[in-house]
């Protein structure tokens, strides 16, 4: 895991160079393109070289020790070599994960489709609350939302709502809460008070750009019709609403909420980009499927990952055996104890996975690894 640091730290330096260097200023593609590279860098190589420090400390400490100092000098001794090796042990484990291969997608922003399941109106009124849920986190976040597309029920409840979250990062946020979500309460319109359970299934996928999904123009049939629900007289009166039908796939997409044709197309066609480019990335992982039940990060849409309980006022991740009894301040859009939660549980399998593979074991780390990075 240790072996490519100085050619981290290397590239940084280069990185470095090259942002002050008169022809990448000018070049405005390219300086952003480095300037968004250093950025991503910056942490690992502070930590690299936290790392190389801690070496250097540990070896000093030893060599002086190797010279069989007086008893007060060697206790002090071995105390700083102890001392330092717990610091070196927090350092590696923070650098481990960094080393982590990050998903390719976590950079991208995202679209997020909620459907409501089992559960009739109830159902429906749920994915309201898991609409308004996910709106209250981005707007915590500074995040722009933007509707997609809404198939209300007309008590303010939705059929299925699409919204994207327009943000660099967003996708390593949300992909977690892809899955179905169960709601267990007593519904509004229940006179003997008897809880009912339903299920919302939520599908977040990673806004595909034109590069990552090549779609042939023959492939689409495109519709235009008058837009319903909310959205003033203008909306009820053109023909501003676009359905786009993927014929090799069936996969059909629409789009009413801009009140321009073209802008829905265009919604519409990055709704159908990311469906595909996430059929692509499910059927190239189809041969992982024990890894995938395993991991944290794509929930299985198939099973319940997370339980909301009115009654008792928690919500539990059963990906994680996770129980929170505050179920207000999460349905207010106070996500990120669960999503942190989530990251962590993720990381740690990872980290298991690569030390089997890898042959590292905890206690090699901790004894002090060669390899400095200054």
């Amino acid at each position: 895991m240790y072996d490519n640091l100085d050619a981290i730290v290397n590239k940084f330096d280069e990185i470095s160079i090259n942002l002050s260097d008169p022809d990448t200023i000018s070049d405005q593609d390219t300086y952003r393109k480095l300037m968004k590279e250093y950025t991503s860098i910056s942490p690992l190589v502070a930590k690299i070289k936290e790392r190389g420090k801690l070496l250097g400390d540990l070896s000093d400490a030893q060599f002086m020790l190797s010279d069989k100092p007086d008893k007060e000098l060697r206790d002090f001794l071995s105390e700083e070599v102890a001392s330092i090796r717990e610091s070196l042990a927090g350092v590696e484990e923070e650098l481990k994960i960094m080393l982590l291969p990050k998903d390719p997608n976590d950079d991208k922003s995202v679209i997020v489709e909620i459907r409501a399941g089992a559960g009739g109106e109830e159902a429906a009124l749920f994915a309201g609350v898991l609409y308004r849920m996910y709106g209250m986190y981005a707007e915590q976040k500074g995040w722009r939302r933007e509707l997609i597309d809404a198939n209300e029920t007309g008590i303010g409840g939705f059929k299925e709502i699409v919204f994207s979250i327009e943000e660099e990062g967003a996708y390593s946020r949300f992909k977690f809460e892809s899955g179905v979500h169960r709601v267990q309460r007593v519904p509004t319109t229940e006179s003997s008070g008897r809880i009912h359970t339903s299920t919302v299934t939520v599908a977040v996928l990673a806004e595909a750009d034109e590069v990552d999904v090549d779609i042939n123009p023959a492939d689409l049939e495109v519709d235009t019709f008058r837009a319903s629900g909310a959205g003033g007289q203008h909306i009820n009166k053109t023909d501003s609403a676009i359905r786009i039908t993927h014929k090799p796939t069936g996969i059909v997409v629409t789009c009413q909420d801009q009140r321009s044709q073209h802008k829905n197309r265009d919604r519409a066609m990055a709704v159908l980009r990311s469906r595909l480019f996430d059929m692509a990335l499910t059927e190239q992982e189809s041969g992982l499927a024990q890894a995938r039940r395993e991991q944290v990060g794509r929930g299985n849409r198939n099973e319940r990952i997370r339980t909301y309980n009115y009654h008792q006022g928690r919500v539990t991740d059963h990906r994680i055996n996770l129980t929170l009894y505050r179920i207000n301040e999460i349905l207010n859009g106070d996500l990120d104890e669960v999503i942190d939660a989530l990251i962590t549980s993720d990381q740690t399998r990872r980290l298991g996975e690569y030390s089997t593979t890898d042959g590292m074991s905890d206690a090699s780390i901790a004894g002090g690894a060669s390899g400095t990075a200054n």
